[in-house]
């Protein structure tokens, strides 16, 4: 029997047709950028280190993170994860638990001892860094990795700046801050503690630095006037902070206390009132819940804890040992707009004004020729660079948001910068690629993963004490959770588009070097494009 002709064809091969002369359109593929790389203040490489994650390749995943951060223990137990908030995968389920990832390899790498490479010879230039805060600790480790000495003033008997004295232990234990902060240090950079910089000439020359990043801080509580007659006691969120880092034990703030703000720092000095013994404490302010600038997170832990919030309050005065807080009501600008109804808070044995960051002292600065202020902090352009030739600025001593990723960010841009003007060069920031958006995503391929829930203590460990509240994941849950990282925008190398493709037109050119199109056979079907789960595929019109 005679089978028809349509079948006697090898049906694994259309090699014999050239069918890419058929093509209007051709497929290529990209490399888009994901949503939680852009929204990262530290400009970390988030799919890449969870794509090596996935593999169980954790020292790979962690040697990409430390191409943009150094601190990665430390930011995954204090960063406010940006990159999660704006997560594609929460679309399908839930965020992708990136700051638990990031956590468990910066512990992993502690745990062994691992270690940086210097990337470039020796250039034989100088930098001074005024500041060991997470700014200055960031730009001093890319400096050291580019080739540069790098030399850090630091007024405080110890490192980390706000990291040790604003950050409670509960949420970043010092061992961790302590190990990091040590690997640094032993990668070349030189620390001068208790050295105050009163004369930023002097220093530098003392130094024979070629360059300068200041990074001094902003660990001054902005406060804010108001009638007392001496009976409670008032103390700044920051140097109560302070003094619990140096002297825990000693410190004594009564039964009742009021926390006046609505910012990490008010929900930090409430949480570690709980923590010295205060039985009962209120947080005081002036609009709502909503608007409270605390993530809101931590909000959620310190009400689990029993602090009570008390919103659309201020406090008008202190008297008889008591606060009177008056109401208020927020418009539709959200103002909040005072209404002369009074309420009397009896008791209260500690105020802890939590309003605000201001600048530490800067007047070593003042006299510096070119440099110039906005408001409290140095004016800066875009790349970080002062008014004055060879000197940068960036963390909380320029206006900007203020806060620890952001600052580590800064540290390595201005590094980068201080670099390319050690060389004689311009540094030309990488463009900004196209955001992969979750529509570009086929998501059918994604099964529903719920994200995992790290470990915590219980709530009376919480409230007796100031040990880690949130615990790691073990090495089956991150391998898990890095999983579920949908590679928006990035080939993972699946093999969808290899099996899918009717022309046998795509070459795989091995492990970890993605794939290729043999444009003779590829007739435009664009099957490949939906078939590939992370959108790493785009049709693109054919020239002519």
């Amino acid at each position: 029997m005679e089978h028809p002709f349509a079948i006697t064809l090898d049906v694994g091969s259309s090699l014999a047709n050239r069918t890419g002369s058929w093509r209007t359109s051709r497929p290529v593929y990209v490399k888009h950028l994901p949503p939680c790389n852009d929204t990262c203040p530290a400009g970390e490489n988030i799919q890449a280190w969870l794509f090596r994650a996935e593999e169980g390749n954790y020292h790979l995943a962690w040697q990409e993170i430390m191409k943009n951060n150094p601190l990665p223990a430390i930011m995954g137990r204090a960063c406010y994860h940006t990159c999660e908030s704006v997560c594609n995968r929460a679309r399908v389920d839930e965020t992708v638990g990136i700051h638990a990832v990031e956590r468990f390899l910066g512990d992993m790498a502690i745990a062994n001892g691992w270690t940086v490479t210097i990337d470039k010879p020796v250039s034989g230039k100088k930098v001074l860094v005024v500041g060991s805060g997470p700014a200055g600790l960031s730009a001093a480790y890319h400096l050291t990795r580019l080739g540069h000495k790098a030399i850090i003033h630091e007024a405080a008997a110890q490192t980390g700046g706000l990291m040790r004295y604003g950050i409670p232990t509960y949420r970043l234990p010092r061992r961790v801050l302590d190990a990091e902060i040590a690997r640094i240090e032993a990668m070349g950079v030189e620390v001068r503690l208790n050295r105050r910089v009163e004369d930023l000439g002097a220093a530098m020359a003392e130094e024979g630095a070629d360059a300068v990043f200041l990074a001094s801080g902003a660990q001054n509580t902005r406060l804010v006037d108001f009638p007392t007659d001496g009976s409670v006691q008032v103390r700044d969120a920051i140097s109560l902070l302070r003094e619990i880092e140096d002297k825990r034990a000693q410190l004594d703030i009564g039964k009742r206390v009021a926390v006046y703000g609505g910012g990490n720092v008010a929900i930090d000095a409430a949480r570690s009132a709980i923590r010295l013994g205060a039985k009962e404490v209120i947080i005081v302010y002036r609009r709502t819940r909503a608007t409270m600038p605390a993530h809101d997170f931590e909000v959620v832990e310190a009400l689990e804890e029993g602090i009570e919030l008390r919103v659309l309050r201020t406090i008008e005065r202190i008297e008889n040992g008591g606060l009177v807080l008056e109401e208020r009501v927020l418009t539709d600008t959200n103002r909040s707009n005072p209404t002369g109804r009074f309420e009397y808070l009896e008791k209260v044995d500690t105020v802890v004004m939590a309003l605000g960051q201001l600048v530490d002292d800067n007047s070593f600065l003042k006299g510096v020729p070119g440099l110039e202020f906005v408001g409290d902090g140095v004016k800066v352009d875009n790349l970080l660079r002062s008014g004055r030739e060879g000197v940068w600025a960036g963390g909380d001593l320029i206006p900007a948001e203020r806060n620890l990723t952001l600052a580590v960010g800064h540290g390595k841009l201005a590094a980068r910068q201080i670099d390319a003007y050690l060389r004689g060069e311009t540094y030309v920031h990488p463009p900004r690629g196209k955001i992969a958006k979750f529509e570009k995503l086929n998501s059918w391929y994604y099964a529903d993963a719920p994200k995992t829930i790290q470990p915590a203590l219980s709530l009376i460990r919480r409230q007796s004490g100031f040990e880690e509240v949130l615990g790691n994941l073990d090495e089956s849950n991150a391998l898990y959770e890095a999983r579920r990282c949908m590679s928006c925008g990035n080939c993972f190398e699946c093999d969808n588009c290899y099996g899918a493709c009717p022309d046998n037109a795509i070459i795989k050119v091995g492990p970890g070097q993605g794939f290729e199109f043999k444009y003779d056979y590829c007739k435009g079907c664009g099957l490949c494009v939906t078939e590939c789960p992370c959108g790493a595929i785009d049709m693109v019109p054919e020239t002519i």
